[in-house]
């Protein structure tokens, strides 16, 4: 999707006439259905100035296309800047411009990371050439059009403002520089000859229309991944906030083993020193704990993988943890075939796991769905101390992966005052990051957040699914059959699925014969998927025909789900109505709460109210193309039919 779209000769006298920033505003809001900060507003008028500058060359053609804030594939983010033409052999070639107004940066130990200073306070940050190359990677990569046809996609960035201080050229960033280039203050020539280099006539803005409209392929799944990424390969391109946690949890791990010398290697110990005002020191005597937020289909655990393979690239001790057995085992079963592959099984571990484990045996451990943690351990929950302080304990360096707003049992106890509490208490630093871009759901913060405001867990003011995000299909099933009959014919690459919330007993684990979930006047009788496929449901190629829970999909994806709302969700005049009593009495997630109410019976109420909520939130963010619900209840139903 493009907000502006044009060519060199418009755009130029749409910047000459101080009028750029309305026009992109005007179609900004018309796409998004919302505005933006004034400070993008301005960055658009000044940016954009020293662009019109540049392409004052009679040799750049006024046919070649003009875009700006283009959404890259699958992800929220949003090029500044795309030039396109032809090149010297009449090659589609498409220039993309990561545009900054930056005056200074310093040097970090991280890869492919900067710190520069946006207000009052200094940030961490994707280096320029590194963002621009990794947009351009995944255009690349997702876009059908531009790798059928061999499109030229050439990222570079321009810093305008910037005077060469050797930070933002230094040799320490010479991978990504030499990938796009960087072009600063007084190079505004340099870049006319770059952009002159790769486009010699114009287009009318043909490739960049044929790159918008182009099918966006299927992102590749995380499980699919798994083999290949821990023997060593990068399968996703980490683009900005994925990159920094992944930066800092490596950086962490060095800092826990004080390795001093591999910061020194790089030549940037002294610029460390001076940002932070005091000698910079590992300390390798203080546990380091990182706790890295994130909603859902921000790349928490495509990150916690990366990290798993790199980790253990460099042959340290190191697990993957997850409470959850689903994500544990469709890992594990991805890695059949591959050498060593047993011991490969060995780094997927559950959280129980730690409960006599020695001080500092493991070097990382990396806990994914960290919100799922229990305070117990063991079959009947009463084995150990506390899942959190456990993990902590056995290893130097702990990452957690959390989103509070997951939390789908009352037994779950991972927060972040929790984590933070037990790692104080051993001695540990603390440090947090957040993963705040979306890669799920077509990459649209909008489905997030308009879900939030329908399942009313918090205010957004998203009313409209369809301005937020008109790529990403959210559709209501005018009955169950037909939600069925959707998800069959697009399962077709065993990538749709059926979920509900646990509203039926598990009837059939004691006698097979019968079915969990029916609806006999239609005809629709289903099993649950505890018995048949159990973790590994999500995969398995029959599984269609059986129908997933919670405990079976959460941390994990598919293109495609169709969620059954049961009658623990209802709406009422505009109100959404948790019920705790529709819940199966096979189902554990909120086992308990009658007990609590007595004691707490509205602190008891808000727990059960948000864990029900959040179930929904949960199953309704698995598909990363759409998703379909349908629930028994009429008002229930047009509920969700509004605003889409």
């Amino acid at each position: 999707m493009i907000v502006y779209h044009s060519n060199k000769s418009e755009f130029r006298e749409d910047v000459f006439l101080s009028r750029i920033e309305e026009k992109i505003l005007s179609k900004f809001i018309q796409k998004y259905g919302r505005s933006t900060s004034s400070s993008e507003i301005t960055s658009w008028r000044e940016s954009l100035r020293y662009m019109s500058g540049v392409l004052e060359d009679p040799n750049i053609p006024n046919e070649c296309g003009v875009a700006i804030e283009y959404k890259v594939p699958q992800t929220s983010k949003r090029i500044d800047f795309i030039l396109s033409g032809y090149g010297a052999q009449d090659n589609e070639t498409a220039i993309i411009i990561e545009l900054k107004q930056w005056t200074e940066s310093t040097l970090t130990p991280k890869d492919g990371v900067v710190l520069t200073r946006f207000g009052k306070r200094l940030q961490e940050v994707s280096h320029p050439s590194y963002q621009a190359w990794a947009y351009a990677s995944l255009i690349r990569d997702f876009n059908e059009y531009v790798y059928t046809n061999e499109i030229s996609v050439i990222p570079c960035a321009y810093l305008h403002n910037y005077t060469d201080d050797g930070v933002i050229t230094h040799p320490f960033y010479t991978e990504y520089l030499q990938k796009a280039p960087v072009f600063l203050k007084y190079d505004a020539e340099k870049l006319r000859e770059f952009i002159k280099r790769y486009i010699r006539k114009g287009d009318q803005g043909k490739v960049i229309y044929s790159i918008d409209s182009g099918r966006i392929r299927p992102s590749k799944q995380l499980a699919e991944a798994v083999q290949s990424m821990l023997s060593g390969n990068p399968e996703f391109v980490m683009v900005d906030d994925q990159k920094l946690v992944y930066e800092t949890a490596i950086f962490l791990q060095k800092k826990a083993f004080g390795s001093l010398e591999m910061i020194r290697e790089n030549q940037v110990a002294e610029s460390i020193s001076s940002y932070i005002d005091q000698p910079f020191e590992y300390d390798s005597e203080k546990k380091q704990v990182l706790i890295v937020k994130g909603g859902p289909g921000t790349g928490k655990s495509v990150v916690a993988i990366n990290l798993l393979g790199e980790f253990n690239y460099r042959r340290l001790l190191t697990l993957y943890v997850s409470k959850n057995a689903a994500p544990r085992a469709v890992y594990e079963s991805k890695l059949t075939g591959l050498p060593r592959a047993s011991r490969y099984r060995n780094l997927f571990k559950g959280s129980g796991a730690f409960i006599d484990t020695e001080t500092n045996t493991f070097d990382v451990l990396i806990v994914d769905e960290a919100h799922r943690l229990n305070e117990k351990s063991g079959l009947y929950g009463n084995q150990g101390d506390h899942q959190i302080k456990e993990i902590i304990n056995a290893a130097r360096c702990s990452i957690f992966f959390i989103d509070e707003d997951q939390r789908v049992t009352l037994r779950d106890v991972g927060q972040n005052e929790t984590i933070r509490r037990f790692a104080l208490e051993q001695g540990a630093e603390v440090h947090e990051s957040e993963l705040s871009s979306q890669f799920r759901c077509d990459g649209s913060d909008g489905y997030i957040t308009w879900l939030d405001q329908k399942l009313q867990i918090r205010e957004t003011a998203n009313e409209d699914l369809k301005e937020s995000n008109p790529n990403y299909l959210f559709q209501v099933s005018d009955s169950v059959i037909a939600l069925r009959d959707e998800i069959f014919r697009l399962n077709a690459n065993n990538k749709a699925r059926i979920v509900a919330g646990y509203c039926w007993n598990w009837v059939s684990k004691k006698n097979p014969d019968r079915y969990d979930i029916e609806f006999p006047d239609v005809g629709f009788s289903f099993k649950w998927n505890l018995e048949t496929d159990g973790s590994l449901w999500i995969i398995s190629p029959e599984s269609v025909h059986e129908i997933g829970c919670i405990h079976t999909c959460q941390g994990l994806e598919v293109d495609h789900i169709g969620v059954i709302i049961g009658p623990d969700l209802l709406v009422r005049n505009g109100q959404v109505i948790t019920n705790p009593e529709a819940r199966a009495r096979t189902d554990n997630s909120l086992k308990g709460w009658k007990k609590r109410a007595k004691t707490d019976p509205e602190g008891t109420r808000n727990l059960v109210d948000k864990v029900i909520k959040n179930t929904y939130r949960t199953l309704m963010t698995r598909g990363m193309k759409s998703c379909l619900v349908w629930s028994e209840d009429e008002e229930t139903r047009e509920w969700f039919r509004q605003g889409i």
